[in-house]
């Protein structure tokens, strides 16, 4: 008999160990029971026989892991701090490939300032194009792509999810036509199923996808684009808490990078090569207008909006909020209605006659009494996307305005037809949130209104300018295609949108100064969350993570106490920051804490070296 150590796909748990009657390969899938029930395991290495009883191994599958997938998966496991069922359970499986060799003909007539960020990428491992706004960054990435499948290996291309659109399908399909495959979560189980056998079968060759298109069984990727790297939704907000961008930077050993940006993290100008791609394909000029309001549809907005449908243009209009108001506000006292299972505030849904928590779901009756003074007057506090459109509709009757954020696109068939009917120009005026600063391509749109966006500038995130700036230049980068566009910026901090909005080079500087040498890049971070539904355990964890912290090495605790949303879904939660130059250190210390029920791990960094 053989003895294993095999890791539970999915399960936070230790290696156990199984028996197997014939000799198995190492990192093959097999069936294992667990408490009485099937579970999918992953061999991880032979062992001794143990001195107690074991279950034997059930099944080996055919599927399998690529090398490329091994080794990622084990980082994974290391350097985010998770148990490597965990992260191997991100991963899918093949079962075999038969790479069929093509030659692609057709390819972008590309500036010479895109051929030299072409050579500049093709001179560097990984680099990061820091090109403005419609300075032509697809064009390079599709001629890269090309040279890459002609050479006979794999391409992937990752875009934010909602950058995923039809009309991003159909640019690559001209150049790859059945060649390319298009992955991200919205996908239904059965054309994902489709997808993987004509990938395994090498009839696809360039994954065009979300983060986890990086989880798929590449055997020989010869290139990974990470467009718009800045983007938050490339890290994972659930356990492995991985970064999409920074894992494909780890694979430069086996592939070559190139990261593209108009607004690039300031980690990542800092610490990758860099090509400045400046200038816009198309002739375009933009005005910028600062209203100088707090936020509400003003007549400087209106007017605007007026002169932009009179000209048969459109018009797209942001807000960070959904629902038709962020919170209500008693009257009386001043108590804002909370989730009782959250500590955050109830949003207003006049569609649902609910007020509805965003964090857990819970909902209830919006005409509320007050907890506090008993009063039955509340006033709705800062308007959200749907207000917007119910004001603007009843201001101008006669047009077309709609929704684009959460509530409105659920499914990838909505995303779909509301794009089409915009692009079409069915719709007049498209409110919504960060999605509308997505990539997408609105060629008849002169007008971007940008509200409400003071908010985040104030969150507390050692980022926080550098993602409001990123998202108000994304925003404006809509406008104005091909031609003239305006942009209103409402805001009170109008030196610092005017300082930077069409300068973010001068903005990358200023910033650089402001974080030396305490936050990212100069240093890394990492944040210990402890959640529990019992308060005073909660509070114990952290205290025993505070205690094992004291036996690390070269680490600085820069603050602990009680999260910034202190409750989510009923449970109680405490957070430990912490930094160091050692990214070592910090894997210790998590690792330190990382054993503890209910303590969950999140790394900022990037470059391991």
């Amino acid at each position: 008999m053989f003895f294993y150590q095999v890791a539970i796909l999915g399960q936070n748990l230790k290696p156990l160990t199984y028996f197997s009657k014939t000799k198995l390969e190492i990192y093959s899938l097999v069936l294992v029971t667990l408490s009485n029930k099937q579970k999918t395991a992953i061999i991880l290495e032979e062992t001794k026989k143990p001195e107690f009883e074991t279950l034997e191994i059930l099944e080996v599958f055919k599927k399998k892991f690529s090398n490329l997938q091994i080794k990622l998966a084990k980082f994974i496991s290391y350097y985010y701090v998770c148990e490597i069922g965990i992260a191997f359970s991100i991963f899918t499986p093949f079962e075999s490939l038969n790479f069929t060799p093509f030659k692609f003909n057709e390819s972008p007539n590309l500036s010479p300032n895109q051929q030299k960020a072409k050579n500049f990428a093709l001179n560097n491992k990984s680099s990061l194009i820091f090109g403005d706004t419609g300075s032509g960054k697809s064009e390079i990435y599709i001629s890269l792509i090309i040279d890459t499948l002609n050479s006979n290996k794999q391409a992937l291309f990752l875009m934010p999810e909602i950058s995923l659109t039809p009309q991003m399908e159909i640019r690559l399909k001209k150049y790859f036509g059945d060649f390319v495959g298009v992955w991200h979560s919205k996908i239904s189980p059965q054309k994902k199923e489709i997808l993987l056998q004509k990938f395994e079968k090498g009839e696809i060759k360039l994954i065009a996808g979300a983060r986890s298109a990086l989880f798929l069984p590449f055997t020989n990727l010869g290139l990974i684009i990470v467009d718009e790297e800045h983007d938050d939704s490339y890290k994972s907000n659930q356990k492995p808490r991985y970064n999409a961008r920074d894992l494909a930077l780890y694979l430069l050993d086996d592939t070559k990078v190139v990261l593209g940006s108009a607004t690039p993290c300031l980690s990542t100008f800092k610490k990758q090569p860099v090509f400045r791609l400046k200038g816009t394909f198309f002739e375009s000029k933009k005005e910028i207008i600062y209203d100088e309001n707090e936020t509400f549809l003003s007549p400087l907005i209106i007017s605007n909006l007026k002169q932009c449908l009179e000209n048969s243009n459109q018009a797209i209009l942001f807000l960070p909020t959904r629902a038709n108001f962020k919170f209500m506000q008693c009257t009386n006292c001043k108590n804002i209605i909370k989730c009782p299972f959250c500590s955050v505030a109830m949003s207003l849904h006049k569609d649902k006659n609910a007020l509805i928590c965003h964090y857990c779901g819970h909902s209830f009756f919006y005409k509320s009494t007050c907890k506090i003074c008993n009063s039955k007057v509340f006033e709705p506090r800062r308007m959200g996307t749907s207000e917007v459109v119910d004001e603007l509709k009843s201001i101008f009757k006669d047009k077309v305005i709609d929704k684009f954020d959460k509530d409105k696109i659920t499914t990838q068939k909505k995303l779909i037809n509301l794009l089409k009917d915009f692009n079409d120009a069915k719709i007049d005026i498209l409110v919504g949130t960060q999605m509308l600063s997505k990539g997408h391509d609105y060629h008849n749109v002169k007008l971007a209104v940008i509200m409400g966006i003071d908010s985040s500038l104030g969150y507390a995130d050692f980022r926080a300018r550098e993602k409001t700036l990123s998202l108000a230049m994304q925003l404006a980068g809509r406008v104005g295609r091909n031609g003239d566009g305006k942009v209103i910026i409402q805001t009170l901090q109008r030196e610092f949108f005017n300082d930077f909005i069409q300068n973010y080079d001068d903005f990358l500087e200023e910033e650089e100064f402001l974080r030396k040498p305490l936050y990212p890049p100069f240093t890394r971070l990492l944040r210990i969350l402890i959640s529990h539904k019992n308060q005073k355990t909660a509070k114990i964890l952290m205290q025993k993570c505070l205690d094992n912290l004291k036996n690390i090495q070269n680490i600085e605790i820069i603050g602990y106490g009680r999260a910034n949303i202190e409750v989510i879904a009923s449970k109680f939660r405490y957070e430990i920051l912490m930094r160091s130059k050692n990214h070592k250190a910090l894997i210790n210390a998590a690792k330190t804490c990382d054993s503890l029920d209910g303590v969950e791990i999140d790394m900022d960094a990037i470059n391991f070296s």
